[in-house]
């Protein structure tokens, strides 16, 4: 993903052709691409030696990058040149990374994600901890596949595949090979850079999470020997600098430096691809083959998809916060006639989400539908890159704009706010979900049922968890998505919507394209509000707090007052003992209502595990309800908020049609 804010200007202009240099003799030439940035870092030493003949890219042109801004720090630099073997499913690849040290202490080594090799066997970590399927979406018969380096270079052409050690720091595992240690000839010091030079070939898996092939159709994420985030002190709280280092796991996403991507794809000749970036220049025929080349910047990962059947339609779109963006898509034939849909939904998250959080500041936005056999390529977020789910003949209903208006959120939460999805999985996907279900309502008057949602956190466990650390059948779903979703809604409710609108829009102003944390957040959620937050974070973010209210007991009396008119002359008294099983919470509402139809509201302040109300009234007490109106959000067990008194037959059969009533009621708000 990339840092994300929605809307683009369309800076495709100026790009200059330079020379039909090829990409080898061009940085053999001494072109140091690390001079497309603000800064001109230092070059790391390497030893004198006699150079081995270095790996030879096969870029068929070089260009001018766009004068533009930094807009990041810019801290990592990829060129690559990629070869599509339709046939047998792999790809061949060369890589030129140029990485800037972050930090101040002498590095010896590099780390690499090697992602494909998730999909090697059923023994990687991924496959162990999935059971081999994600999401609904199973690992096909034989569909295995993995990454194999085939050189690894230093720009003077010092061979470094003897240097390399496969670790496993979270698990272990020995035959997870999902992340790769280079030791290296000599230190890079703080501010240097350093160039290396990879060979690779990926064999690409059949799909089922996120990328892979499916008969013609290829989705090309995480695709690449991509390096390991280097965490300077300071950043996320961090007192010591170093690498984050993660291998893949079964419900981990990722977590990238932001950085500069030219990468050429070369395909069959029918085929289209879709990519992040924008095109340099149109694709052209070279010995048979149709070659792409694609530029990014200031984006922290490149994904890309072919096929041969894309039905490709674009719109160029403007909107205030929106100066311009092209929107692309990349349909399935089977949804070749909904695309003013697609349309319609991309043009609604970047005009809301530019409004809310920023202008989104890329020039391009493509939107990927596969077919229903790469279904598991569906539903995923890549910087200005989206996929939907997978086509099927069905008429979809709103999970169309659903699923599209999500994924560019995701532009913004993780995208530009770019957020470890390792250990801070919340920050992403319960702020975009959360974006997601505001406008859903604006934009199409769908509202999300957010009590039967809570009832769904069987499990509630602290938000910022090690996505693998989660326990429990679904539970990274149900408290990354959801739990974390209604806090954040809890806050709303708390500090009030205007307030949360300036939360979000200051939070996001604040970290775009840098990397926060939890603590940031909390930080301008007090800022904002000019109060401590820390006990509500303690106890359901840091925590995995929730209230568990119930009304344990009602007892009854009666006092005849002699006769006034009015009834029997008998007044009735109640005394309701409420408690809280969970965690603390203040301002607990408490309905009671009587045999005659009246009810009352009364509130209790939520300290202490217990307390109780003492009622006197012309009627008996017919019930008592904890939170009738369902506003505590981050409560999952609602059946014992509500219980009736032991009334004479005669009183319970009249208030029958009230208890119908309230259930029809109370059913009515689970309406997912």
């Amino acid at each position: 993903m990339k840092p994300h804010s929605l809307r683009y200007t369309l800076i495709f202009a100026v790009l200059a052709v330079l020379t039909l240099l090829g990409g080898g003799i061009w940085f053999l030439s001494g072109h140091n691409p690390a001079a497309w940035t603000a800064s001109v870092p230092k070059e790391a030493k390497s030893p004198a030696v006699i150079p081995q003949q270095p790996v030879q890219s096969t870029l068929p042109e070089m260009f001018s990058p766009p004068e533009s801004e930094a807009l990041s720090q810019r801290v990592v630099e990829y060129h690559m040149d990629v070869q599509l073997q339709a046939d047998t499913g792999t790809l061949t690849a060369s890589e030129t990374l140029t990485w800037t040290h972050p930090g101040s202490k002498p590095v010896q080594e590099l780390y690499f994600h090697l992602y494909p090799n998730a999909f090697a066997s059923g023994n990687t970590t991924f496959m162990k901890e999935s059971g081999g399927t994600l999401r609904g979406d199973s690992m096909p018969a034989g569909g295995y596949g993995s990454i194999t380096l085939t050189d690894l270079r230093t720009s003077e052409g010092i061979s470094l595949m003897q240097r390399t050690q496969y670790v496993q720091p979270d698990d272990g595992n020995i035959n997870d090979k999902t992340l790769l240690k280079v030791h290296l000839p000599q230190p890079v010091h703080g501010g240097e850079s350093i160039t290396v030079r990879l060979k690779f070939e990926v064999k690409l898996p059949k799909i089922f999470a996120r990328m892979g092939t499916a008969g013609n159709f290829v989705m090309a994420g995480q695709w690449f020997p991509k390096i390991s985030v280097y965490e300077p002190a300071g950043r996320r709280g961090l007192k010591e600098e170093g690498w984050n280092l993660h291998q893949y796991h079964g419900t981990s996403e990722f977590y990238s430096d932001f950085g500069i991507y030219n990468v050429t794809i070369s395909v069959p000749p029918e085929y289209k691809v879709a990519a992040t970036g924008f095109p340099v220049r149109n694709a052209k025929v070279v010995q048979g083959r149709k070659v792409y080349q694609f530029y990014a910047d200031d984006v922290h990962d490149f994904a890309w998809a072919a096929s041969p059947d894309f039905v490709v339609a674009e719109k160029a779109f403007s909107a205030p916060q929106v100066p311009g963006v092209r929107i692309k898509l990349y349909l399935d034939p089977l949804h070749k006639n909904l695309q003013e849909r697609y349309f319609q939904a991309a043009e609604a998250a970047l005009t809301a989400f530019s409004k809310w959080y920023g202008p989104y500041p890329y020039s391009t936005l493509s939107i990927v539908v596969p077919p229903e056999s790469g279904n598991g390529a569906g539903g995923m977020e890549y910087p200005t890159l989206i996929t939907a789910f997978g086509a099927t003949a069905a008429p979809p209903g709103t999970s169309l704009e659903r699923t599209i208006i999500h994924e560019i959120g995701h532009q913004y939460f993780y995208g530009m706010v770019g957020s470890n999805e390792f250990e801070e999985a919340w920050l992403d996907e319960s702020f975009t979900s959360y974006a997601e279900d505001r406008l859903m309502e604006q934009e199409y008057g769908v509202a999300s049922s957010l009590p039967l949602q809570s009832s769904l956190v069987s499990s509630s466990q602290p938000l910022k968890l090690e996505t693998w650390k989660y326990s429990g059948d679904d539970a990274y779903t149900r408290n990354v998505y959801i739990r974390g979703k209604l806090v954040l809604k809890d806050i709303e409710r708390i500090a009030g919507a205007k307030n949360m609108d300036t939360i979000l829009a200051a939070y996001v102003r604040k970290y775009r394209f840098k990397h926060p944390s939890t603590a940031d957040f909390q930080k301008i959620v007090e800022k904002v509000t000019k109060q401590s937050w820390q006990t509500y974070f303690d106890r359901y973010v840091y925590g995995g707090g929730a209230p568990d209210f119930a009304v344990d007991d009602i007892k009854l009396s009666t006092k005849r007052s002699g006769s006034d008119g009015d009834g029997d002359g008998v007044q009735y008294s109640a005394v309701v003992e409420v408690s809280n099983k969970g965690t603390l919470y203040p301002d607990v509402p408490v309905k009671f209502t009587f045999s005659d139809g009246y009810t009352v509201q009364q509130y209790w302040n939520g300290e202490g595990q217990s307390t109780s109300f003492e009622l006197a009234y012309k009627a008996p007490l017919v019930s008592a309800e904890i939170d009738p109106g369902h506003t505590i959000l981050l409560e999952s067990r609602h059946l014992n908020n509500f219980r009736m008194a032991e009334l004479e037959p005669r009183t319970l059969s009249r208030w029958t049609l009230s208890v119908t009533t309230l259930l029809e009621t109370l059913l009515g708000t689970l309406v997912w």
